[in-house]
């Protein structure tokens, strides 16, 4: 089923007296779903990524803008009637009821031409229990269940109707980290055997770059950018995005650009092609970073914490606007731990330029000695 959202804003009465505009949680969203696809709603909170998915399954009513499945105006259609399944973060589980019939519970409110035989009803339960693999949990009561295994009632119960649309609302941030990886594969497996448009609500970027087809970036109510996850990771629309996106973060510098040269402090490091003389913040992936005694980027050692696979170079420059510098290299690369300095050559695709007032991205070719 294909979403569109034409020109979505929700706005708020604002609670504080001295202020008389309204709060807007979601403005002037436009967008459209494709069919079958998951796409992760991305923000830090407060971005309006919940309020969004409350306007699809229609908890909340848009103050301007339509809304669209497929070819059908649902803007003013009741949530009962929008044929969505929505999974909280809390679970929402009946703790009175057992697995089977927390599952069963939306079939049994079924009325006219939609109401199922008892038969059919537990069928259908049973084919959502195995899809999550909870089908031998049927007769336990959700109290006897880990947090895992009570996320996927709730995802059973929420695909047993077959929605139009599945809406998931932070589904992981009660899960231990290992579990967390677990469950979020399933969610992405079950997505891809149901077929089932999906909207995916997380501040966790690392959560919905790994298991979106399409990723959507908030800030405060405003779209900041949609595409693919790794494309959007690789072309950053602004500094926002830049910084909001990556594990370990972005490393963001002062610089500046002269005679088509960049500059990150007195560090002259790479050619800047088609850049005016200004100034700049330079963004540099964790991953950028090369060691080399000739490297142009000249750097306090601070730590070399080994990770097996990688090793994180923590240190320190002038121009460093955040409070950890880090840099991500192989787990083979000798380094020497006791030294004081530490000289960088940095990877040109993994270098971004940010005006320093807009904070937009500055379209150019950035070039050194040799990109690997």
């Amino acid at each position: 089923m294909k979403v569109t959202l034409q020109n979505l804003t929700k706005r708020y009465p604002n609670r504080n007296k001295k202020s008389r505009e309204d709060v807007v949680a979601v403005n002037d969203f436009t967008f459209e779903i494709p069919d079958g696809k998951l796409i992760g709603l991305l923000g830090p909170s407060g971005c309006g990524k919940s309020t969004t998915l409350n306007l699809i399954c229609g908890l909340e009513k848009p103050t301007s803008g339509k809304l669209f499945f497929g070819e059908d105006d649902v803007t003013e259609l009741p949530p009962e009637n929008r044929g969505v399944g929505l999974v909280f973060q809390n679970y929402a589980l009946y703790p009175h009821l057992t697995v089977n019939q927390n599952i069963l519970f939306p079939l049994q409110n079924l009325k006219g031409k939609d109401k199922l035989s008892k038969e059919e009803m537990q069928r259908k339960a049973l084919e959502a229990a195995k899809l999550v693999q909870i089908d031998e949990l049927l007769d336990r009561k959700p109290s006897e269940l880990s947090g895992g295994q009570q996320q996927r009632v709730a995802i059973a119960r929420a695909l047993v109707k077959m929605p139009r649309v599945l809406l998931l609302d932070e589904p992981l941030s009660n899960l231990d980290a290992r579990l967390r990886l677990q469950t979020r594969e399933e969610i992405r497996r079950i997505q891809r055997e149901t077929g089932i448009t999906t909207v995916f609500v997380t501040h966790d970027q690392e959560e919905a770059m790994s298991i979106s087809d399409m990723i959507v970036v908030m800030k405060t109510g405003v779209v900041q950018q949609i595409g693919k996850p790794q494309e959007v990771y690789d072309s950053p629309v602004n500094l926002f995005v830049a910084k909001f996106l990556g594990t370990p973060p972005i490393n963001v510098f002062t610089g500046e650009v002269k005679n088509g040269m960049l500059y990150i402090g007195a560090d002259a490091v790479l050619k800047a092609e088609g850049v005016s003389d200004r100034q700049v913040y330079v963004g540099v992936r964790p991953e950028g970073f090369i060691p080399e005694e000739k490297g142009t980027l000249h750097c306090a050692l601070q730590a070399v914490e080994v990770m097996g696979r990688d090793t994180s170079v923590v240190s320190a420059h002038p121009a460093f606007t955040g409070t950890a510098m880090r840099a991500i290299i192989s787990g083979d690369t000798a380094l020497n731990p006791a030294a004081e300095t530490i000289a960088f050559r940095l990877k040109p695709h993994k270098v971004f330029l940010f005006d320093r007032e807009t904070e937009l991205r500055i379209p150019c070719t950035l070039s050194g000695e040799g990109r690997p």
